[in-house]
């Protein structure tokens, strides 16, 4: 991170673990850049690149072949950097691989190269999920031994990096109406559909791109078909953000929080790198 000059591991400014490439335990797919995942000025969008997160995720625990004994995971915590935008007719190539593990999560690194030269890197926090406890669940000690062929990190431990801003002193509070096409099989709205919010923050402060940027959300409850789902902003100068952690004290930080009534459903936070 900037600012502090410093590698952070842990927190909000946490530096990400580059990829161990070559290594055989790197999942590695190529797929090309479509239409549907680009904005108008051609950039791969957020939520498509969260998609293409979750895509290489089913199609690593395929191939590991776990898919049938652990085939439910959600997401806590998404972390992506946008560092050099993926342009529209770009071949993506993408590789996941463990960055740390516990008995029932594990943290995935997923690296996105586009061949232009574009570049996203992201962090995911997966829960195990026990499909009739809806809890979380014990990774098998066989599934456990690959994902730390690529870690030494094995106590990996959840600690939530954002706070929910308020009501009383929110800069904008809009409504985000929830649509049939964004719950999934769960009965929940997908991962990818919370990144469209920040898709649509984007396109009123096209600012935040004129440098790599970070974004995170945290999940905290789901978001149900009929929820009046609102989206609450909070902007913090450079100088007022020491609450994210003293390397982001010399940059502004945004922060969207999805409510529904007073409960908080998922955090957001942007800001430059």
């Amino acid at each position: 991170m900037a600012g502090s000059g410093a590698t952070v591991s842990s927190g909000l400014g946490k530096t990400l673990m580059p990829v161990p490439d070559p290594h055989p335990d790197v999942f590695n797919r190529e797929w090309p850049l479509r239409v549907g995942d680009i904005d108008r000025e051609g950039r791969l969008r957020f939520d498509a690149a969260c998609r293409h997160i979750q895509d290489i995720g089913s199609d690593h625990l395929r191939e590991l072949g776990f898919e049938q004994t652990h085939p439910l995971w959600i997401v806590r915590r998404t972390m992506v950097d946008l560092i050099r935008p993926i342009e529209f007719q770009d071949m993506l190539r993408l590789r996941r691989w463990c960055s740390g593990t516990s008995n029932r999560w594990c943290e995935m690194r997923v690296r996105i190269d586009g061949r232009k030269g574009g570049l996203m890197e992201s962090e995911a926090f997966w829960i195990n999920i026990n499909r009739e406890t809806q809890g979380p669940a014990r990774i098998s000690d066989d599934f456990l031994e690959g994902l730390r062929r690529t870690t030494e990190v094995d106590r990996l431990r959840w600690k939530a990096y954002l706070k929910a801003g308020s009501r009383e002193d929110a800069a904008e509070i809009r409504p985000y109406p929830v649509r049939v096409s964004d719950i999934d099989l769960f009965d929940h709205m997908n991962n990818s559909v919370y990144w469209t919010v920040i898709e649509d923050h984007l396109q009123s402060h096209p600012e935040l791109l004129a440098a790599p940027l970070r974004v995170t959300i945290e999940h905290d409850a789901p978001v149900a078909l009929n929820d009046k789902l609102e989206i609450l902003t909070h902007v913090y100068p450079a100088g007022s953000t020491e609450m994210f952690g003293l390397e982001l004290s010399d940059r502004a930080v945004t922060t969207l929080t999805y409510a529904v009534g007073d409960e908080v459903k998922a955090v957001a936070a942007l800001f430059a790198i």
